[in-house]
């Protein structure tokens, strides 16, 4: 009982397919609703960034979370993410970084989960349940 309750390899499947699977719901929401992505490159060239890096939505959206998924350059895909998040969180959600809901929890919470989930998995790998264990 004791091995079973102590089995990191499936600890980090259960982290890399949590983080993969939700954040591949945000990723096919932005591939069949190309004006979210129109938005962000708004705020990219706002910002006074080039509004082609929205496009990376879909590598930190789409590509890096199925590749965490499966387990395949897991290390590389969770940095991916990460980078995401950064933008999203400074691109959208700056001003929140400091503020809690009405209920006393973090504005942003999701956002912090997704980018610490990924800095998990940087350090911790993809674990033997891989397709490409790291």
């Amino acid at each position: 009982m004791n091995d079973f309750l102590e089995n990191e390899d499936l600890g980090k499947l259960i982290l890399r397919l949590t983080l993969g699977v939700l954040m591949l719901f945000h990723g096919v929401s932005k591939f069949q609703s190309p004006s979210i992505v129109e938005y962000i490159a708004g705020n990219l060239a706002s910002s006074g960034l080039p509004s082609i890096l929205a496009n990376g939505v879909y590598l930190g959206e789409l590509l890096a979370p199925a590749l965490i998924v499966l387990g395949i350059f897991t290390r590389y895909s969770a940095m991916v993410i990460i980078i995401n998040m950064v933008f999203a969180i400074f691109l959208s959600h700056s001003g929140d970084i400091f503020s809690l809901t009405q209920h006393g929890g973090w504005r942003l919470e999701l956002q912090g989960f997704y980018l610490f989930c990924a800095v998990a998995i940087v350090f911790l790998g993809s674990g033997q349940h891989a397709l490409k264990p790291d």
